[in-house]
């Protein structure tokens, strides 16, 4: 295993159940630091409560998770989700313009986005400055996803979590996602850590891949590795025998 500061989330043996059900059981590994590592795995595997362990909305049943080397009970949470930004598939947007979506981080901690910075996200993820008077509900998928983006990069966080976020949109808008995500990592050394459940976005996009079954951790290395599994369970899932 990599050193601590190679790791930008590190599992020591997790486990946790909600109501003595057993959702993840015994995940031990880490994600490394400014790569992509995607996530993949049948319908309740257990990627979302995963993700939800990352950023304290969840806490661990037992097992010890280590953020940049650090105790994720030692954050203090907002800190925690400042530097631990989510994106999810349905884009939740609140009613208004753009520019109100956009500033919503800094407006719920009382700050204004000064307009250049507004102008730099909208840059960053691919949307003409024009649309930031414009409602939110008149975007289409692929726009409000990158809305969704740059609101989250607000906040500049060092881990990107990803959930599903291109599984709705049509293959021009997916294609737009994944050079923008591919984008952010590069020029940011962004961590990102992106659940799919497509098995080619997973290969082409990730440095590295977990696989996910059952709430286990069942293989992981080099995305490749979806390519020529050594795992059993892991071969029947890619041929879509395991659904």
């Amino acid at each position: 295993m990599n050193t601590n500061n190679q790791a930008a989330i590190r599992f020591e043996s997790v486990n946790y159940a909600v109501d003595g059900l057993q959702i993840l059981k015994n995940i031990t590994g880490f994600f490394h630091e400014g790569k992509i590592t995607t996530l993949v795995g049948p319908s309740g595997a257990g990627k979302t409560s995963l993700f939800r362990l990352c950023n304290a909305m969840k806490s661990p049943s037992s097992g010890e998770i280590y953020i940049h080397g650090k105790p994720i009970d030692d954050y203090d949470q907002v800190e925690l989700r400042r530097n631990v930004g989510i994106a999810l598939q349905n884009a939740p947007m609140i009613h208004g313009s753009v520019r109100k979506n956009l500033d919503l981080p800094l407006t719920l901690q009382g700050k204004v986005l000064p307009k250049e910075e507004e102008n730099r996200l909208m840059n960053v993820v691919g949307l003409e400055k024009d649309l930031l008077d414009r409602n939110s509900k008149d975007l289409s998928g692929g726009q409000r996803q990158k809305l969704s983006i740059a609101r989250t990069l607000v906040n500049r966080p060092d881990i990107l979590l990803l959930d599903e976020i291109t599984s709705s949109l049509d293959r021009v808008s997916q294609q737009d996602i994944e050079k923008l995500i591919r984008h952010i990592n590069e020029e940011y050394r962004t961590t990102i850590i992106w659940i799919t459940h497509n098995l080619q976005q997973a290969l082409t996009v990730g440095n590295y891949t977990w696989v996910m079954m059952n709430g286990e951790l069942i293989e992981s290395g080099k995305s490749d590795l979806l390519n020529h599994p050594q795992n059993d369970k892991v071969k029947r899932f890619i041929k879509g025998e395991v659904e």
